[in-house]
């Protein structure tokens, strides 16, 4: 059953929508291929449920929008839902070449809406940070259980750590039957540790930075199958990794820049996981920040050449990726040691969204933005293995002239700490104020 469909799209002001009236409810229809959303627009549904086969296509107010994926089963009563058109496999041909090619398309969010969508866009795993949940809670997606969490005399770092711990293990048990189907090859959700660990105001000792990541990442592992604990490449964080990775942990190292940091947390993490007694269920993954070195590039290295510049980030990515094919290629690891393209949103307004998926398809994972994964779907591009061909010589010899990579690493760790910890800074102060609203509303 199905009753009305309001349209909502955006107008002139930035973060301003108009909504027309309940307009006409879906009808059977014969697909037509191609048909598009126009702008991104959002549909809100108020009590419908689609079932796999019953809808093809939509009609709301002068839009015919058809084509609509099987796989695209459940749409929450009420929630804002970013709806793509297929073609009649139920994905695009261009979302289906960037998979073809070898690509692990894992979800920059937790979002529950956006899983449910991006898995049937062919997701199959997710991570999240503090920005996320912070505008999860915005959304007011966790008000029941914030107030909850608060009535019980939880304080707001408790109270953090429990959301974020709830909108992970929701994503986590929608992608637990991919991990199940691929042995623990794929269907994970990451969680990050603590970023205040490595804030520079509280300049904690190097010692007590590797005890707590080691306590917080078996805490927040604990009974939770498909879920992968993020720690960041930092010195402590790489010290850590050895006895968590001993301790049976699936791991993504993240904030990696350079060869030298991937170097020393595959090392570590190696060194841990032999200490083990199986390597059956041994699984590591390495988070390269792809767009944040071309961003450094072009304010710190303006002496590079017209070809070279805005191509510092993908030689990085692809240098690292065949550096960590190597490496594991002759070891006894049943399940597969990846990277992680990340940071894959394009930052330069000229640069077209789908640049660095382009540029890193055909091999291990990417975790893109839903921004960025409707660009690819819309883009009408066939998406080939890439990641394994690299610029002409000059342009590498280029790169490795201009680009001090040691100070390019200093620089963006410095600045890759203070935007892992300051979202989290936000987030505490976000459910203080959202907590306060609450109980003065009741």
């Amino acid at each position: 059953a199905a009753s009305a469909i309001t349209r909502t799209w955006p107008t002139a002001g930035p973060g301003n929508h108009r909504r027309t009236s309940p307009m006409q409810t879906p009808r059977l229809a014969r697909g037509r291929r191609g048909a598009k959303l126009q702008n991104n627009q959002r549909l809100r549904f108020s009590n419908l449920l689609v079932r796999p086969g019953q809808l093809q296509s939509i009609h709301v107010g002068g839009f015919n929008f058809a084509s609509f994926s099987d796989t695209l089963t459940q749409v929450v009563a009420g929630k804002l839902v970013f709806l793509s058109i297929f073609g009649a496999n139920g994905m695009s041909d261009s979302l289906t070449s960037l998979i073809q090619s070898g690509t692990k398309l894992w979800l920059d969010s937790v979002d529950p809406s956006l899983v449910t969508s991006n898995k049937a866009l062919g997701a199959t795993g997710a991570t999240s940070n503090p920005i996320i949940v912070a505008d999860l809670i915005k959304g007011g997606c966790c008000d029941d259980l914030l107030q909850l969490l608060s009535s019980e005399g939880k304080e707001d770092t408790n109270i953090a750590w429990a959301l974020t711990d709830h909108l992970v293990s929701q994503a986590q048990q929608q992608f637990r039957d991919i991990w199940n189907q691929s042995g623990g090859n794929d269907g994970y959700v990451s969680f990050e540790l603590d970023p205040l660990l490595e804030d520079q105001q509280l300049d904690l000792p190097h010692d007590q930075r590797v005890a707590e990541y080691i306590k917080s990442g078996l805490d927040w592992s604990q009974d939770r199958h498909n879920r992968m604990i993020k720690v960041p490449a930092t010195p402590a964080g790489i010290e850590a990794l050895e006895p968590l990775a001993a301790s049976g942990l699936y791991l993504n190292v993240t904030l990696i820049f350079t060869k030298r940091q991937y170097e020393l947390a595959r090392d570590s993490i190696w060194r841990g996981a032999q200490k083990r007694q199986s390597l059956k269920q041994f699984k590591s993954v390495y988070s390269i920040f792809v767009s944040r070195i071309d961003v450094y590039t072009e304010k710190h290295c303006p002496q590079l050449s017209e070809a070279a510049q805005g191509l510092v980030g993908i030689v990085n990515a692809k240098r690292i990726w065949q550096a960590n094919q190597e490496f594991w290629r002759d070891l006894p690891c049943p399940l597969d040691q990846e990277i992680i393209f990340a940071s894959t949103g394009t930052k330069k307004p000229s640069d077209p969204p789908w640049k660095y998926v382009q540029a890193l398809a055909g091999s291990d994972i990417q975790t893109n933005p839903p921004a960025t994964n409707d660009a690819v779907v819309n883009s009408g591009l066939t998406f080939s293995r890439t990641v394994d061909q690299m610029p002409p010589g000059e342009v590498l010899a280029d790169i490795d002239a201009c680009v001090d990579m040691q100070q390019l690493e200093s620089t963006l760790m410095r600045e890759g700490i203070a935007k892992f910890a300051d979202p989290h800074k936000a987030l505490l102060e976000l459910i203080g104020e959202k907590r306060r609203a609450l109980a003065s509303a009741n």
